[in-house]
């Protein structure tokens, strides 16, 4: 029986340019949402930032939804190459990639009393737009480079490509995070790995605790423990080491956090607030490196965010079922449960997350079996959840109670809220059949399907029956139930007061 795997045509994340390029923190942008009411004595910030069309917003979900993004870009905000000694001092190799492995949702409620800095891990594994199933840095990058190929096997020539499959690969990310957290995302930022130094440097280095000495050659990260003020070189080695962590990627998030956090602290703190030339300085590194949607006015927002103290502006990470996770062809990822995220997330604006629409549709859900030979009823099975091998376990059930067993894979249509049958119509004794053996799901229409075909897609929320149902030609009942690992508890919130780092893997 074939694993679940993605179809060989749906185009896979690149693969990392090199181990030191590994993600980039995203603290130059969020410094200048959360503090950016400093810009407003740099008259040229303003015409002079970088934007992009995206065409955000619309939505009514309680707070005003930020999507931040670090990219391993090697030119400026402008497109512009860096130069050599720029290069050097990222300590990031020279292979150009296309990852954005730093995605950031900032939630501000609509009565600015508060703004959370919401970490999404880069192999979170979700419903990406074109992909289907797959890790959430795919968005961006999978989605560029499949539409850049394509535009220029149309004719466009290579700039024009490359921007335009910017664009869609930045759609992507958006449309992705706001499937995960069912937010409507507002305004969108996006940074470079040279911002990250700039930033840094700008402010004369940003102060960092370590619980341990490290030496972790392939990120350049060779610290004593305890305190120390990193410039921007080694800052850019803190935050992207991911080897020789506890928890990898969970422990890198918490570094970019506390450095996050104690950056935000050294920007309102009044040595930099005013002092001239530290603001021109910082305002010079955020014209450089950042990328800005074209309807966000960033002076006006940061205004009304001008009491906002230190310890209002918390960090934290989504919730996490399992960071050790693996796809049945053995890809390691990060799974979540879109359900409790949404919810999590609402939590932050006071809010309860909407109902799916999904969960409101006609449905039928059959509790006797209907009088028909189970051999003649063609079934594909498709995973839409991030518990791996969950198609495959229920392929098999069903292929032991009779059933003609189709393909068997990940689920690369629009994301479902629960397991479904699918069939023509919904008093199909196919679909009726399919729902009462594993354990009663609901049947809804698809037009698409052939009379008598099925398909079932199945979430994680599906637990196999304990039992064979009533089948003609029921086989033994064995069946294993799908199990979710136990959820990863998170950390204590991260915020920028205090008067000393937080000391961190």
């Amino acid at each position: 029986m074939p694993p679940d795997r993605p179809p060989r045509d749906v185009p896979r994340p690149p693969a990392p340019a090199s181990r030191k390029q590994i993600a980039v923190a995203i603290a130059a942008v969020l410094v200048l949402v959360i503090t950016g009411f400093a810009w407003r004595s740099v008259d040229s910030l303003r015409s002079n930032l970088a934007t992009i069309g995206l065409g955000l917003g619309g939505g009514e979900d309680g707070a005003l939804d930020i999507l931040l993004v670090g990219t391993d870009s090697r030119t400026d905000a402008h497109g512009n190459p860096l130069t050599s000694s720029e290069l050097e001092a990222l300590r990031a190799g020279e292979e150009v990639a296309s990852n954005t492995d730093t995605i950031i949702l900032v939630r501000v409620p609509n009565d600015g009393s508060s703004a959370t800095a919401i970490s999404i891990p880069r192999d979170a594994y979700v419903n990406v737009p074109g992909i289907g199933k797959s890790k959430i840095n795919a968005a961006y990058g999978a989605t560029k480079e499949a539409e850049r190929g394509r535009l220029v096997e149309a004719g466009k020539s290579d700039a024009a490509a490359e921007k335009e499959a910017a664009q869609a690969g930045r759609e992507a990310l958006v449309e992705s995070v706001a499937d995960l957290t069912g937010v409507t995302v507002d305004h969108y930022a996006e940074i470079g790995l040279l911002g990250f130094v700039l930033l840094t440097d700008a402010v004369g280095g940003v102060d960092v605790c370590l619980n341990a000495a490290v030496d972790e050659p392939l990120s350049g990260a060779r610290f004593p423990a305890g305190e120390q003020t990193l410039d921007g070189s080694d800052a850019l080695s803190f935050v992207r080491q991911r080897h020789d962590l506890p928890r990898g990627d969970l422990d890198r998030i918490v570094r970019q956090q506390v450095f996050m956090a104690s950056l935000a602290n050294k920007v309102l703190s009044a040595k930099t607030l005013t002092n001239p030339g530290k603001l021109n300085q910082l305002s010079s590194a955020v014209q450089r490196s950042v990328v800005l949607d074209s309807d966000w006015d960033i002076i006006d927002f940061a205004t009304q965010l001008q009491g906002l103290a230190g310890g209002s502006v918390k960090f934290e990470t989504i919730p996490v079922v399992d960071i050790n996770g693996t796809t049945d062809y053995g890809e390691s990822i990060v799974e979540v449960d879109p359900k409790a995220v949404r919810k999590y997330v609402a939590s932050l604006a006071g809010e309860e997350p909407a109902e799916d629409a999904s969960t409101t549709t006609s449905e039928q859900i059959p509790t006797t079996m209907p009088d028909i030979d189970v051999s003649s009823v063609a079934v594909d099975v498709a995973n839409d959840s991030s518990v791996s091998g969950l198609a495959s376990s229920v392929g098999n059930l069903l292929e032991n109670e009779g059933f003609d067993l189709g393909t068997v894979g990940n689920h690369t249509g629009k994301s479902v809220s629960r397991s479904t049958v699918f069939a023509k119509t919904s008093d199909s004794d196919a679909a009726r059949a399919v729902s009462v053996t594993l354990g009663g799901l609901p049947i809804e229409t698809d037009s698409s399907l052939k009379t008598g075909e099925v398909r079932v897609v199945v979430t994680g929320d599906y637990t196999a029956p304990t039992s064979s149902s009533s089948s003609s030609n029921s086989a033994s009942g064995t069946s294993t139930t799908a199990t979710s690992p136990t959820p990863v508890e998170p950390g204590p919130p991260i915020d920028a007061g205090g008067t000393g780092p937080r000391c961190v893997n």
